[in-house]
């Protein structure tokens, strides 16, 4: 689903940045998370401070049977619809991070999340760790492919079991994430319960992914090459019994360079962080002390 925002400048949940990869995600002028870049871009580094709100209202069992009510659960409609709720909570939310630009909420493209990852989720998620973004020599527990922004709960917290009683009646609504570059992975924007409850039921969550969206000059640029090999391809077809299932297959595969292209994502903007490197310093020593990432390769 695109989102058009003609304001704010500055929204309510932000990247700070200062020299030498160091980033600051702030909310409502509140330290959420600290983070620091390896040297060789090979992961980053990260502290939580405990003070993320989400911006949306939690969703109710009744808005769960609701839209299940109108299309079936996971399915494309169903998608659109939670996407289209959630884009307009979005929208009034004082503390989210919309600005001015354009935007996008869909769902993840596949593969991105590593199957053998998501059991490292729950056992290896806390305040204080390292995303590792090539793997090389590092801990196994390292390579995960979200950050939840707020210590996830345990299985058996009162509410997560009564997510897990609606998990086993039809699935949860989506997990809402945000993706930044600087960090390289998506961050939990809403669901870190309902992400914890499908876990703990064996299952996977449903995601929708926000991002920036590309400019309509990089898809055009980008969509060439697909759409010149799917002619090629298309012309060089000979007539035979095979002949339609070659073409579907050829038209499955443009269908799905078309998507990916058009879905990816934009480079997350950051503002300069006030006073810098001392700044930002200050404020890491103040809201995690203790704290100080290594500028390993």
């Amino acid at each position: 689903m695109p989102i058009r925002i003609d304001h704010p400048v500055r929204p309510g949940l932000r990247m700070e940045c200062a020299d030498d990869g160091r980033l600051l995600l702030t909310q409502g002028g509140r330290p959420v998370l600290f983070a620091r870049q390896r040297a060789a871009h090979r992961g980053v580094h990260y502290a939580r401070t405990g003070r993320y709100v989400s911006p949306l209202a939690p969703p109710r069992a009744a808005d769960d049977r609701a839209l299940a009510a109108l299309a079936p659960p996971g399915s494309e409609e169903w998608t659109e619809r939670w996407a289209a709720r959630w884009a307009a909570e979005l929208r009034g939310a004082a503390e989210g991070p919309l600005h001015e630009g354009d935007w996008q909420l869909a769902p993840m493209l596949p593969g991105w999340f590593v199957e053998d990852h998501w059991k490292l989720l729950l056992p290896h998620d806390t305040d204080r760790g390292h995303l590792t973004w090539f793997g090389y020599d590092d801990p196994v527990e390292d390579a995960r492919d979200l950050l939840p922004l707020r210590a996830l709960s345990a299985p058996d917290a009162p509410r997560v079991k009564a997510y897990r009683r609606r998990f086993r009646e039809g699935p949860l609504a989506p997990v809402l994430l945000w993706w930044i570059s600087g960090l390289n992975v998506p961050v939990v924007l809403d669901g870190h319960d309902r992400l914890v409850a499908a876990l703990a039921e064996g299952g996977r969550p449903h995601v929708l992914l926000l991002s920036r969206a590309v400019d309509a000059g990089y898809v055009a640029v980008c969509s060439e090459r697909p759409l010149r090999e799917y002619e090629e391809r298309m012309a060089a077809l000979e007539p035979g019994p095979l002949a339609p299932v070659r073409a579907g297959v050829a038209s499955r595969r443009l269908a799905d360079a078309l998507t990916a292209i058009e879905r990816a994502t934009e480079i997350t903007r950051a503002w300069p962080l006030a006073g810098g490197v001392a700044g930002w310093e200050r404020a890491a020593a103040a809201h995690v002390p203790g704290w100080a990432p290594p500028r390993t390769p």
